[in-house]
């Protein structure tokens, strides 16, 4: 499995404080059958360029990696890159793609998205070297008219869900028809720390497989691994 969305890296943001959560996270993690951990820390324009974050990711990593055992999972940088209005045309764009790939993992705004805002998406699909993956798509799902997953499928996004979608009552019902429906191509735990925010994918395993079968979740977990594949990247990420 892979976990496609996570704060694991230390003192970047609000995630890992330390090099001892992070290893932690990533434990667990290991424990929870992930092979491939997103490190995907928050990029926010209006706080940040490029550069000073790229900077910032490399030395929280720099700390990390020696720290790591030998089986640890791959560790893939990233980042959850804040929409904000002109997102599509910050020049530096494809270097905040996760490691390797063409995926740009991106946060949207927690309301009903405008006009503007759908303009702006339809202009980042048609960025070269770019897929855009919408980040916790649960998260302002309710906000949105009824046929926005498809508009975002058809124009070629691809959709993480956290695992917390799964397991949360009030939406549990609603995350088990859009698998079915195939409108989740990746799971991510958006682990922050130990307490409030642990990974969790384990248990969204676990409640998928009973809920729809082992053989459902192991196809599933196959061709969400191939995404890393199917949208790799030949350049510098």
């Amino acid at each position: 499995m892979i976990d496609y969305h996570s704060h694991v890296l230390p003192g970047i943001d609000d995630g890992a404080r330390s090099t001892d959560e992070s290893l932690e996270l990533i434990r667990r993690q290991k424990e929870q059958g992930a092979a491939i951990v997103c490190a995907t820390p928050h990029f926010i324009a209006e706080s940040n360029d490029v550069g000073t974050f790229l900077a910032r990711r490399e030395a929280a990593f720099r700390r990390l990696k020696p720290l790591l055992p030998a089986d640890s999972p791959e560790i893939r940088l990233g980042a959850e890159v804040a929409y904000y209005p002109g997102v599509s045309r910050l020049p530096e764009l494809e270097k905040l793609r996760l490691q390797g790939t063409q995926i740009l993992l991106l946060e949207m705004p927690f309301r009903r998205w405008t006009d503007s805002v759908r303009q702006e998406l339809i202009a980042l699909s048609c960025r070269p070297n770019l897929t855009v993956m919408i980040a916790h798509i649960e998260r302002y799902l309710f906000y949105q008219p009824a046929g926005t997953i498809d508009e975002l499928l058809g124009r070629g996004f691809l959709i993480q869900a956290n695992a917390e979608f799964f397991l949360e009552r009030r939406t549990r019902r609603k995350a088990f028809r859009m698998l079915k429906k195939e409108q989740i191509d990746a799971l991510g735990t958006d682990c922050h720390n130990l307490g409030r925010r642990p990974p969790n994918l384990s248990e969204c395993r676990a409640l998928v497989e009973k809920k729809m079968g082992a053989d459902f979740f192991r196809a599933f977990a196959r061709s969400s691994s191939a995404l890393i594949r199917e949208y790799g990247s030949n350049e510098a990420s």
